[in-house]
């Protein structure tokens, strides 16, 4: 049974609207103001709020406002009631997040229509959000374990020559192994990290209850870009192909965010391009935005490849074995569309990637 809320000073009215409502099935609640209808949603968090524009203390902007601010309570579906329905107070409450406004007079039948509207779009999105998590849910435990596997590989293999037969290697075998043990810990803390990152990513894309991503600016974008690229050109043994094109421009995101856009463009550059090749990120601002590229000339992407990444159904084989390619594009794109940017990737097998990053000059835009 659905909860509605009613949130009015006058009576009369609110005996109306809870006698139509409760003729149709609804469980209904009631506050005669806006401070007791808000400390009542936050408590008991209806499925739907009726609120009146005009109202003594707090009226309904205010009321709206305020449980817009809060996060438990900033979804839910408010329908504002109104005997002065005019233009700027109508943009006034859409732009605080209203739902819908219902004009007094109102007859049975409009209340119970704006009602149904109201409840039948929510239940819509929670169905498109439970599909794609649905989705999310199979892609993970469908990938997870084989990508965990490969590095789990290496170091048992290597760990257990080591407990077994320590005494007959020699040092420098003993270090190899070490390294490599080394090695296949660190790309299992990333695939893990980026399993992480990308779940939290994708139920902030997909849930609408969910707080949005905290939005800041990073002033010395150059400087984090620059640093980040050569950290990843020096893992790779590949200092010297690093060209950096960077204009002093801040970027829209917190600095976590860059830097992990970075780190991800510019691995998967080194990765599939070959030593003596150059790879150039290159960071500028025009009108509009600001912009990102990280560019090489390796193998480069089919159009299938390029059309699958940021699809919830990703991880086929092929693009595993590539050692997580599509799950850091992921990654780097839901983190650009969550900021109000985009990310586009121009390449032909054989010649190179070109991927770019823009967004928008200032968080919010």
């Amino acid at each position: 049974m659905k909860t509605i809320l009613i949130i009015d000073d006058e009576e009369p009215l609110r005996e109306l609207v809870r006698e139509v409502l409760t003729a149709r099935g609804f469980n209904v609640i009631e506050a005669a103001g806006g401070r007791q209808g808000i400390e009542l949603a936050r408590r008991q968090l209806p499925d739907l709020i009726l609120c009146d524009v005009n109202m003594e203390e707090i009226n309904g902007y205010g009321t709206l406002a305020a449980l817009r601010e809060t996060p438990a309570t900033a979804a839910i579906p408010f329908i504002l009631i109104t005997g002065f329905a005019d233009p700027s107070g109508m943009r006034q409450g859409m732009e605080l997040g209203a739902d819908d406004y219902l004009p007094k007079p109102f007859t049975s039948e409009q209340l119970l229509a704006a009602v149904d509207v109201r409840l039948h779009k929510v239940r819509q999105v929670r169905e498109v959000a439970e599909r794609k998590l649905a989705d999310l849910r199979d892609s993970i435990s469908l990938a997870l374990p084989h990508e965990l596997r490969t590095p789990l590989n290496g170091i048992l293999a290597y760990g257990g020559i080591l407990s077994a037969d320590a005494a007959s290697l020699t040092p420098e075998e003993i270090r190899e192994m070490g390294q490599v043990i080394s090695e296949s810990g660190q790309r299992l803390v990333r695939l893990i990290e980026n399993f992480l990152i990308y779940a939290q990513l994708e139920l902030h894309a997909s849930d609408p209850t969910r707080a949005a991503l905290p939005r800041a600016q990073t002033a010395a974008a150059a400087e984090i870009i620059g640093a980040k690229a050569r950290d990843v050109a020096q893992a790779a043994q590949r200092a010297n192909d690093l060209v950096l094109e960077l204009h002093d421009q801040p970027a829209p995101l917190l600095q976590d965010y860059l830097s992990k856009i970075v780190d991800e463009l510019a691995q998967n550059a080194f990765k599939f391009s070959e030593p003596g090749s150059p790879v150039r990120v290159g960071w500028l601002a025009d009108s509009q935005a600001v912009v990102l590229t990280v560019a090489d000339q390796g193998c480069g992407m089919s159009p299938e490849q390029i059309a699958q990444v940021g699809a919830y159904m990703q991880f086929d084989r092929q693009l595993q074995e590539q050692q997580g390619l599509g799950l850091g594009l992921m990654i780097c794109r839901r983190l650009a569309e969550l900021h109000g940017g985009t990310l586009t990737i121009r390449s032909q097998p054989g010649e190179g990637a070109t991927v770019t990053v823009r967004l928008p000059s200032r968080a919010g835009d």
